[in-house]
């Protein structure tokens, strides 16, 4: 895994663009650092100048996923070693996330590649991927559940490509065909998941290397441990993690003869816990003792090294929310989110020109106060995510009922990170935190659901006032 990590500021492939309207634009390249954790790493940012020019930089020593992104679009593609790449972003049009959620309904941005030769390698893919799309459309009656599928059709199409690229060569477009393949007639259940494991994972090398490989050896071992096997069930599993039993739990799901591949069965036994950390039925903190057990005692340095990142990954999922940003509130002052640690934060992320959004800052407005009196530990925070600063300022300055909406306001400053980190993926989304800074919910109530009546906050005032009282009887 991660072979195609550099020394420091080492470069190999070169991405130089132009663009239309995109001067001023922040746009960033990103990675992943695995196929199980599915981390995105940074590996290069430019600022479009005023020519509207820019240049971005990475490594790969294999052919590997990248994206370019600015603001809520991204583009995808593949990277080769060595390589320079020349891409043209056209006009575009911006503000297209304040017409449609852009998040549920992606607008991909319009990079487009110049001067490429038909035998790229993102050439063939794309041709490929048509073909294959066309194809589905064609016989789309034949893959739908709702009717009796035509397990057939796998083959037709199977055929249908070979006709149309020809012979595979043992390259990374051959196998990306494979491979891409095999995950659909395993989606499709035209093919069963010991047949497509005897085939690509029996007897063959775990291509840690190649994304595509790991995508499907992930799905072919997905839920197939974490639940239960055949003769395993999940409370011996759960029992085993609890108690540290590590070297039980892999010998014993080693019987499976899916698994009886040392390598194969500790790859798979990583991503079971994984998928473990987000099942309720197991403790999560022994879930994270376990990963840092496999990453420490496992034979494989590929697998130490997965360890360490799905570690890393699983931790942060569980870790108070970063509140590191510092945004301008109605009168340009800058407040840092930080300033509320040791408070009940209840964040909203608004748009003060939609319904929706509307809807809930009244129903805020009708509970404020209430809640400010009887919780002063309980702080209100929106954060407008109108592109214009001047719309939150209206609202709040020229809006004969912005007086009512008297909490703090701040504007998201184009923080598109800011708005990843917390999930924001629609509008209104509400986040509230501890005062350690934790997410209290998955998914927070909106006010109008009347989680201001009574508030999870209310449960520790009673638990302070029984401790006073018991302090009380005790002395």
């Amino acid at each position: 895994m991660l072979l195609w990590l550099p020394a420091m500021g080492q470069t190999n492939v070169l991405i130089s663009g132009s663009s239309a309207n995109a001067a001023g634009k922040r746009l960033s390249l990103y990675g992943y650092s695995d196929m199980l954790s599915m981390d995105a790493v940074l590996l290069d940012e430019a600022v479009v100048d005023s020519t509207g020019g820019f240049a971005l930089r990475c490594y790969a020593n294999y052919p590997r996923l990248v994206y370019v992104e600015a603001e809520c679009y991204s583009q995808s593609f593949f990277v080769e070693p060595g390589r320079t790449y020349e891409v043209w972003l056209p006009e575009f049009d911006w503000s297209v996330d304040e017409s449609r959620n852009v998040y549920l309904d992606p607008e991909p941005l319009p990079l487009e590649f110049m001067h490429l030769p038909d035998d790229e390698l993102n050439v063939r893919i794309g041709r490929y991927e048509a073909l294959v799309d066309s194809f589905m459309v064609a016989n789309r009656v034949f893959f739908d559940p709702r009717f009796k599928p035509d397990r057939r059709r796998m083959d037709t199409l199977r055929a249908v490509v070979m006709k149309a690229v020809g012979p595979l060569e043992d390259d990374f477009f051959g196998r990306y065909v494979e491979y891409t393949l095999a995950e659909m007639a395993l989606a499709m259940h035209s093919t069963s998941r010991a047949k497509l494991i005897d085939r690509y994972v029996k007897d063959q090398p775990v291509r840690y290397y190649d994304e595509q490989y790991m995508r499907l050896f992930l799905a072919l071992y997905e839920g197939t441990v974490s639940h239960g096997t055949r003769r395993i069930g999940q409370d011996r599993l759960v029992a085993w993690v609890e108690g540290g039993e590590t070297a039980r739990y892999a010998d014993s799901i080693g019987l499976d003869p899916l698994l009886r591949n040392e390598r194969v069965r500790e790859l798979a036994m990583l991503q079971a816990l994984k998928e473990s950390f987000y099942d309720r039925a197991y403790d999560r903190a022994a879930v994270l003792r376990m990963v840092e057990t496999v990453g420490s005692e496992s034979r494989f340095e590929e697998h130490r090294a997965l360890a360490a990142s799905l570690l890393r990954h699983l931790k942060a999922s569980a870790a108070p929310v970063e509140r590191e940003a510092v945004l301008p509130d109605v009168e340009h002052r800058p407040v840092a989110l930080s300033s509320f640690a040791g408070k009940w934060v209840y964040l909203s992320f608004v748009r003060v020109g939609e319904p929706a959004s509307l809807a809930e800052i009244e129903a805020m407005a009708h509970f404020r106060d209430s809640v400010y009196e009887k919780h002063p530990d309980v702080v209100f925070v929106s954060v407008s995510c109108d592109r214009e600063f001047q719309k939150m300022y209206h609202f709040l300055k020229n809006n004969r009922r912005g007086h009512r909406y008297n909490w703090t306001w701040l504007h998201y400053d184009g923080d598109y990170r800011l708005l990843e980190r917390f999930g924001v993926v629609s509008y209104p989304t509400f986040v509230l935190l501890r005062p350690d800074g934790t997410p209290h919910y998955d998914i927070t109530p909106p006010p109008a659901s009347g989680i201001l009546l009574h508030g999870p906050w209310e449960s520790t005032v009673k638990e302070e006032q029984k401790a006073e009282w018991q302090d009380w009887i005790d002395n």
